[in-house]
């Protein structure tokens, strides 16, 4: 049984439907307005409308999972007039894609501004053993102040219980190689990160959507040049995280987002300590300043990655080892 479409003005148990926002691989969402608390929610009902997923939804760790800032919390999970639909919070904004879309590369400062609030979001998912599967600007909301909720944390699970595992889940452009072979880990989504990065800064993908024949040269690399030769202004400290992001086999790349979220900071400090005259190519710093970030870089790996720290003012996330937020550069 396929989703309904459903109308404005028309009911669902307490929710009444106001207009559609937009429709997916897994479903139709919609922006309703919550009768009983007068509050505006959005409302994503699946295609896939003959099973019951609201035991799934129930799960303790898909719903901490999605308790976070920077992802779009969902509220519950109901089933009205033989319609079963998931209940999130309302972001009013527009998606990273459209803003890339509209305005091509994103400024250096503000992409990885935005670089850092997807980590958080998929740091904090991965710790609760959820993997997103389906990351791309098409999920990534912007509000008006720039706070990023990454939405479809956990409906990728929904997807493949749906397909029964017949279905490769993902969006060809963003997926990781092992994704092309059904396999999704942790890194798949890091893979992701890299291909959002390498678009916010550049404007453009990395690549059209490999066909099969070009799977061996996504494999070897050859389809991906750094981001730096079609954006001058990408420092080559940046280049280099994203290719090592979007590196093909999965050991080569990060294995957490925290590890890519800190070399970030650390290159984003670095490039603060330095500024370069208009003319002057990027060079990642001096060498002594790259190799006191090396040095820093090696002993956050050496152990345990820490629980990230947030900026009082305007709460974007903050180096293990700085006390002045790099993007609004209040003193902690």
């Amino acid at each position: 049984m396929h989703s309904p479409l459903l109308f404005k003005g028309q009911n669902l148990g307490k929710y009444k439907i106001i207009s559609p926002l937009g429709s997916g691989g897994f479903g139709t969402v919609y922006l309703a307005h919550d009768t009983w608390i007068d509050k505006k929610v959005a409302i994503k009902v699946p295609h896939r409308q003959g099973m019951d997923f609201g035991d799934l939804l129930r799960e303790p760790r898909l719903l901490a999972s999605v308790s976070h800032p920077n992802i779009v919390s969902i509220t519950t999970a109901e089933k009205q007039d033989n319609v079963f639909f998931i209940v999130m919070e309302y972001v009013q904004g527009e998606t990273l894609e459209n803003l890339i879309a509209a305005g091509g590369s994103l400024d250096v400062n503000r992409a990885l501004d935005f670089t850092c609030q997807i980590c958080n979001a998929v740091d904090h998912a991965h710790r609760q053993g959820v993997i997103h599967r389906d990351l791309r600007p098409a999920n990534v909301l912007v509000t008006e102040n720039d706070m990023l909720k990454v939405a479809d944390f956990g409906t990728s699970r929904f997807l493949e219980i749906a397909a029964h595992g017949t279905t490769v889940i993902g969006s060809p452009p963003y997926m990781a190689p092992e994704q092309f072979q059904g396999k999704a880990v942790f890194a798949s989504d890091i893979y992701s990160l890299g291909v959002t990065m390498y678009q916010m800064l550049t404007g453009i993908l990395p690549y059209d959507a490999p066909a099969p024949a070009d799977l061996d040269k996504l494999m070897s690399g050859e389809l991906v040049s750094p981001p730096r030769l079609k954006n001058p202004l990408v420092p080559k400290a940046i280049s280099d995280i994203v290719m090592k992001a979007m590196a093909p086999e999965i050991s080569a790349r990060y294995q957490k987002a925290a590890e890519l979220l800190d070399d970030v900071l650390a290159a984003k400090t670095g490039t603060l300590r330095r500024t370069p005259s208009p003319r002057s190519e990027p060079t990642g710093g001096s060498r002594s300043s790259r190799e006191e970030q090396q040095g820093i870089q090696n002993r956050l790996r050496a152990r345990e990655v820490p629980a990230p720290r947030f900026c009082w003012q305007c709460h974007k996330p903050l180096h293990a080892r700085t006390d002045r937020c790099p993007f609004c550069s209040e003193q902690q």
